[in-house]
């Protein structure tokens, strides 16, 4: 059997990274498709119940999202009775968006499968391994967790 092409390439952690990362995306958004979400909308939702009652535009900074993209995925929630958006009580001249009942319910159900879909992806790792990898990954990514 031939080896596989790129052999000094495949080897940079940057590629395994890439690799690794492409798998874990695959793995949570199809978990989540299975609860009819998609991976914005589950970041949205949960930065909404971390940050609620949150500026429309505080919470497009807060999870890197540009505003008009923002604008679709909220509609989106808001349509599914997800979120409401009413105006703020800080000023109104803005949106403050907060989850449901509904939402909340969801977004436990959906943390429930992106951890799983987390343990299917490290599951050739030791308990010990995955503690020490995620703390790795923490240093190189630049965030504090």
């Amino acid at each position: 059997m031939a080896e596989a092409p790129l052999p000094a390439i495949r080897a940079l952690p940057s590629w395994l990274l890439g690799r690794a990362a492409a798998r874990g995306r695959a793995l949570v958004a199809e978990a989540l498709a299975a609860e009819g979400m998609k991976m914005w909308h589950h970041v949205v939702l949960s930065a909404v119940r971390d940050l609620a009652p949150v500026a429309q535009a505080d919470l497009g900074r807060g999870v890197g999202l540009d505003p008009k993209d923002l604008v679709g995925v909220l509609n989106d929630l808001q349509s599914a009775g997800l979120v409401v958006r009413e105006p703020d009580p800080r000023d109104r001249r803005k949106n403050a968006v907060s989850l449901t009942g509904d939402g909340t319910r969801l977004l436990v159900r959906c943390e429930r499968a992106a951890r799983e879909a987390n343990d299917e992806l490290l599951a050739p790792l030791t308990p010990a391994e995955r503690q020490h990898f995620t703390d790795l990954l923490t240093r190189i990514s630049g965030t504090d967790g």
